[in-house]
Order: structure tokens, then C-alpha cells, then sequence
């Protein structure tokens, strides 16, 4: 933490930040000297490019490829306006809209943030990465199948095709999922030699991959399968966490999560069965959140933005900090740590010389009260002032 410097910005990036000396004569000031500036935060779990979840488990397939393309426009939108100017995208139903919409935003056709998109899920037939629920006679659009694999072999195939088309990185489906219908979270889905499969692919292609993975045995056979990092990781157990902690693999937890669920859920009438699955897991996960904290295992923040609505990716903060980090350890985990895992370490994530002028501004004092993130006054991304 350091006070009253001046952040020179050149091309969009920062060129250098040093001590405030009155307002330089060579180029226009913004003025944020009322506000606690940070780096752009991070969400390294969100659905852009879809729907958001209802009572209709069949929801995705009521909804064209082109107003899916409308809808993630503004969710992007929504998203950088609350001050995450970049995100890991893990995945659409409908193959390759996350991917569309990453490069409608680099041309300037789309306001968000810097996007890495997986282009689809890698599941199970009928897996947590499927859409489910539907009468048994209904055929799914070929996009919404890409990435289902049958063996290890297709695993690779499949994850070959999802970068030829444009994925940055790849997302397994370990387990089964809360929110699809027939599946169970603590029930792996993927085989271990499925997910080595397809993190040798995708080394293969200079990227790595993610699992989605809820249930304890799923966790471990995707950390001893080479993946980067778990997302929700809801029933890990104390030896997943020691062998994440010893493999260097990054834990993405979407600890706030459970509590819109539950509200929202029981209000609007979703499945009983999704509301089973959110209550078996979501204090299970707070609880193994708390212990990886303590154990000191590779953090980051992720919300699954998208369940919930998108713009509201900051409540989570609370959340973390509650259950066991400290405010900067929070912060750390959405920016710094965040970069690093997405590789991006050399342009976002710090407010230094080489990085993307991506920053925030926020009233208040974020290590006082987290909750101010909540509330962002100011956004800029490649150094133009946004919000």
C-alpha cells in the first residue's frame, strides 16, 4: 500500500508509477486521488455467454445462438462495470459463443473485460457439463454436444478440435454438477486417464486445463491427472487439499455462491433436487475452503457468475474473508494470483511498468472494509476510464 503517486500511462499500459510531485504538464491527469485504487480485479469463474439459471432445466434450449450472442454482450458489459476487467470464461452451452464474444471485445465491437474462453465443456455423456432434464426422445443441437467424450482417446480429439476453434485453455467436468439434472457432485464422471488424456492435449497446444470437479475422489484423480486448478472443489477432503498444496494446483471456490442459490432457488421454485445438492455442499465447502486457506494451498477468485446475476461478482469478498482469509489475501486472490494462474502475470493483475493500464477506484479502504469492492466509483481498462 503506498499513497499519492502518479501512474503515467502510455499506449495503455503503465509506464511508471512515482511519487506525486503536482500534475505533470506533457498529457491530461485523471483525477482519482479521492479514491483507493487497486488493479482490475479477476474472476476466474464465469458464464458470460449464457443464460443464467431457472426452474426450466431445460432452460439453454430456449434460447437461439444469436440471442445468446445479445446476451453475452451485456453481461460483459455488466461485468466490467463492476470493476473485473478480465475473466477466465469456463464454459457455454452453446460451443464457441464465449469465444466469439472474447474476440468481439478485443475488436472493440462489445465493451468488456479481457476474456480466456474454453470454447465448451469436456464431459460425460449425460455429465455435469450436459444439459439434462428434457424428455428422452429430444436431440441436442450438435453445439451443445462438443465436447462430450466417450474414452481417452476422444478426450484428446475433442480437446484438439476445441483449440483449432479458438479455446485458450480447456475445462473438464470431473464430477457431476449441482445444477444439472441427474447428476451427483460427489460422483466422478471423467476417468482419470480421460482428464490426463486431455491435459496432455492440451499441453500439447502450449495451455492447460481446469476441472470442475465437487466431489473428494474427483478432486484427487483430476490434481494427479496434470490439471492447473479445481473449481468449487464443494467436498474436498483433507488429503485433496494436502495434494493440491504439494502439486502447486490452485483451488477456485465459489464460496458465495451456495447462499444466492438457496434464497433465490427455493423462491423461484427450482428443482428440489438442485436445492438438495446446493445444501450437502455448500457448507461442506466453506468449511474446506477455511482449511486450504490455513493450509496455505494456491488461491484465486471465482465466482460462477452467470448462476447468479452477472455484475454481482464482488459480493464474494465478504464471503472469503469470513471464512478465513484476510482482506488482502482476498484482493491477492483476484488479481496477482489470479493472473498467474491464467499465465497472464506479465500484463494484468499489478498496477507496475509493462501492465495494461487496468485499474479500479473505490471509496473507502478495502483492508478496513472488503465490502467496499462491492461498490466501484471508477473503472478503467488499456487505460480509458470506462466507468
Amino acid at each position: 500500500m503506498i499513497a499519492d503517486r502518479l501512474i503515467r500511462i502510455e499506449d495503455g499500459r503503465v509506464a511508471s508509477v512515482t511519487e506525486w510531485r503536482g500534475p505533470p504538464a506533457d498529457g491530461p491527469v485523471v483525477d482519482w486521488s479521492g479514491y483507493q485504487v487497486l488493479p482490475g480485479l479477476i474472476d476466474m469463474h464465469v458464464h458470460l455467454a449464457d443464460f443464467g439459471d431457472t426452474n426450466n432445466v431445460a432452460e439453454p434450449l430456449l434460447h437461439s445462438t444469436e440471442e445468446i450472442a445479445y446476451v453475452g454482450a451485456r453481461n460483459a458489459r455488466l461485468t466490467l462495470m463492476a470493476g473485473f476487467t478480465s475473466v477466465h470464461d469456463v464454459g457455454c452451452y452453446r460451443a464457441f459463443a464465449d469465444t466469439a464474444l472474447r474476440d468481439a471485445i478485443e475488436r472493440g465491437d462489445v465493451v468488456g473485460p479481457r476474456m480466456s474462453a474454453v470454447g465448451a465443456y469436456i464431459t460425460a455423456p449425460g455429465g455435469g457439463g450436459e444439459v439434462t432434464g428434457f424428455a428422452p426422445d429430444v436431440k441436442l443441437p450438435d453445439d451443445m454436444r462438443a465436447g462430450v467424450v466417450v474414452d481417452a482417446n476422444d478426450a484428446r480429439l475433442k480437446v484438439d478440435y476445441l483449440f483449432q476453434h479458438g479455446a485458450d485453455s480447456i475445462k473438464l467436468i470431473a464430477t457431476g454438477a449441482v445444477l444439472t439434472e441427474g447428476t451427483e457432485p460427489g460422483q466422478q464422471e471423467l476417468t482419470e486417464d480421460e482428464m490426463r488424456a486431455a491435459v496432455v492435449a492440451a499441453a500439447e497446444h502450449g495451455s492447460w486445463a481446469t476441472a470442475h470437479a465437487h466431489g473428494a475422489e474427483g478432486i484427487k484423480a483430476a490434481i494427479r491427472a496434470g490439471v492447473r486448478a479445481i473449481e468449487h472443489a464443494s467436498l474436498i477432503d483433507d488429503e485433496g487439499i494436502a495434494l493440491a498444496k504439494a502439486r502447486g494446483v490452485w483451488l477456485d471456490m465459489d464460496i458465495y455462491n451456495g447462499d444466492y442459490i438457496d434464497k433465490v432457488g427455493r423462491k423461484n421454485g427450482w428443482p428440489a433436487s438442485e436445492l438438495r445438492k446446493n445444501d450437502e455442499t455448500t457448507q461442506a465447502q466453506r468449511e474446506g475452503f477455511r482449511k486450504a486457506v490455513k493450509a496455505g494451498v494456491k488461491m484465486t477468485f471465482g465466482t460462477d457468475a452467470g448462476v447468479y446475476p452477472h455484475g454481482l461478482n464482488a459480493r464474494q469478498f465478504r464471503y472469503m474473508v469470513r471464512w478465513g482469509m484476510t482482506p488482502m489475501q482476498a484482493i491477492q486472490a483476484a488479481t496477482v494470483n489470479a493472473a498467474a494462474l491464467l499465465g497472464w502475470s506479465a500484463k494484468v493483475g499489478e498496477i507496475s511498468p509493462g501492465h495494461y493500464a487496468d485499474m479500479i477506484a473505490v471509496q473507502g479502504d478495502a483492508l478496513a472494509d472488503i465490502g467496499v469492492l462491492e461498490h466501484v466509483s471508477h473503472v478503467m481498462k488499456g487505460g480509458e476510464v470506462v466507468k
